[in-house]
Order: structure tokens, then C-alpha cells, then sequence
């Protein structure tokens, strides 16, 4: 099994020296949010930058590993009085993403092409932030305690390159609860909350 393993890993770093290789930074912008399973909790999307570097690997078929600092969250609020959160809660998440995409282009002509591209990646919360927006007597009902440090997730979507830019939209939904059970008052309410995004980037290929 070891030496199957050190075969596959040996062809696997051939073919990533002979592909084609393409490196630089990029900047975007996210609309995300927290997804509850609560009718009575309304959860809104917030508006962020995003920034970070990506590399690509190959070239009809491509590997794109990216490495990203985000911005994340959402705002939690009671719709009616039956509601297990008596507040409005602001939870802002922001940490390290490093997604791993495989594409395929489409079109792919001199100075432009079109790609399509999806694949797993990997939050690490770095920092939590929960603003309480109304008094109440309850302190921060959503703790920072409750919300878990990684998250899996997948994100799909499609690229445009122009000469040395690449424009890329993508859709990034949570694969596991990043809020599970919390207890508000003495009683335990299960959120089921995961992350779910929409993200629009360009990078510039400086290699």
C-alpha cells in the first residue's frame, strides 16, 4: 500500500511540474449568510470583501488551490413572539479558506476563455464577533462558544479569463453545521446553521 501510495504521489508531482502554471493574487466581494431551521428566525445576508492568492495547474483541465482571508456572517432576528431567540443578534466570522477547485474550460480561444470549476474547501474561523442589538435579559443568548472553528464546504461555479485576468463567480454552501445546539434561558434549540455564500473575484496572473 506504501509503495502504491509513493507511486501515485510521484506521478501526481510529474504531472504538476509539466502542467501549465499560473500564480497571483486576487480581490472580491461576498454576500453571505448563516442558514437557521427556525421559521421563527428571519437570517439576513452581509456584504464583504474577500482577498487572498490562488495558483492553477494545467490547462484544459486544471487544479486551482486558493488560499483566502473572508469576512462571513449574518443577522439573526425573532419574527415573532413564539421565537427560542429573543433578540437580534450580529455574528460576523471572519478567518482562513482554502478551497480546492478542479476545471474544465469551455471555450478557450487566444486572449479569452470560459471555465467551469467545483471542489471542496476549508474554513478556519479566526475570529467571532456577536453584537447584541436589542436589551434583554439574557446575555448574548448565540455565544461565541457555540459557533465551531472549521467548517467543510463546497463551492461550484464558472470563470471567464481576459489575457492575464480571471474574473470567477461561484456559489460556497456549508457541508456541516457551523451552529448546532444552543441553550437559551435553560433551553436547548437546535439551529442547524451553516455557511452559504455567493462570491465575485478577479485575480491577476503575474506568473
Amino acid at each position: 500500500m506504501k509503495r502504491i501510495i509513493f507511486t501515485l504521489a510521484l506521478l501526481a508531482a510529474f504531472q504538476l511540474a509539466n502542467a501549465q502554471f499560473d500564480l497571483g493574487p486576487k480581490v472580491g466581494f461576498t454576500a453571505s449568510t448563516l442558514t437557521v431551521n427556525q421559521d421563527s428566525i428571519e437570517n439576513g445576508f452581509r456584504n464583504n470583501l474577500l482577498f487572498g492568492a490562488f495558483a492553477r495547474f494545467g490547462d484544459k483541465v486544471h487544479i486551482q488551490p486558493e488560499i483566502i482571508w473572508y469576512t462571513k456572517g449574518t443577522v439573526f432576528k425573532p419574527v415573532s413572539l413564539s421565537s427560542p431567540l429573543p433578540v437580534e443578534q450580529e455574528i460576523t466570522l471572519s478567518g482562513i479558506e482554502i478551497p480546492l477547485q478542479l476545471g474544465v474550460k469551455l471555450i478557450d480561444l487566444e486572449v479569452l476563455n470560459l471555465r467551469v470549476f467545483g471542489g471542496p474547501s476549508a474554513s478556519f474561523v479566526v475570529n467571532k464577533q456577536i453584537q447584541t442589538n436589542q436589551g434583554s435579559s439574557f446575555t448574548n443568548p448565540i455565544k461565541e462558544s457555540d459557533i465551531k472553528d472549521v467548517q467543510w464546504g463546497l463551492k461550484l461555479g464558472a470563470g471567464l479569463d481576459i489575457l492575464m485576468f480571471a474574473v470567477d463567480v461561484k456559489y460556497s454552501m456549508g457541508l456541516n453545521n457551523i451552529i448546532g445546539t444552543v441553550n437559551i434561558g435553560g433551553n436547548p434549540v437546535q439551529f442547524d446553521s451553516r455557511s452559504q455564500a455567493f462570491e465575485v473575484s478577479i485575480g491577476w496572473k503575474i506568473l
